[in-house]
């Protein structure tokens, strides 16, 4: 149920994708950036009416310009060490990005590598933490039935191709 694929995550025909966002909503650099850039201004004016977002929370909004219909922005840890429940934030990130898409009746969902970039996660604890949250999610629930992780570069790939193939 879930499939890894190197894409640009603005392009992707998919119910929702995932922005991987910093607290304000703003916008700001990576994956935000680019998700804002290609959903236009209007993106911007309705993440400033929401008025923010938590670490480890997850909020929706239209996709306005870009394929998917909506955006679910969520709010990754930074990494201090790994002694600040880093991983269960971002275990939350995608549970609650998830429960977001059942309640909304979405069938397919693009994630990014969450708090892997900038946020500076280990990427091999990144994508561990985030394979086990999204398995565990579709064994309890059954649903979204297409969930995608967009890696954005090979060494992305590499540990979560290996995080997925420790599932089985």
């Amino acid at each position: 149920m879930i499939k890894l694929i190197s894409d640009d995550i603005t392009t992707l025909k998919v119910d929702a994708i995932v922005n991987a966002a910093n607290e304000s909503l703003l916008g700001g650099g990576g994956v935000d950036g680019a998700i804002h850039r290609a959903a236009g201004p209007e993106l911007l004016e309705e993440c400033k009416k929401i008025g923010g977002c938590k670490t480890g929370n997850a909020v929706m909004t239209r996709g306005y310009n870009l394929p998917a219909k909506f955006v679910i922005h969520t709010v990754g840890p930074i990494w201090k060490g790994g002694g600040n429940n880093e991983h269960l934030f971002l275990a939350s990130c995608y549970r609650r990005s998830l429960e977001l898409a059942i309640a909304n009746n979405i069938n397919s969902i693009a994630f990014p590598a969450i708090s892997c970039g900038a946020y500076g996660f280990p990427l091999d604890e990144a994508a561990d933490t985030a394979m086990d949250t999204l398995q565990s999610f579709l064994d309890k629930n059954g649903k979204p039935a297409e969930v995608y992780v967009v890696c954005f570069d090979a060494r992305v790939r590499a540990a979560f191709t290996q995080a997925l193939q420790e599932l089985d």
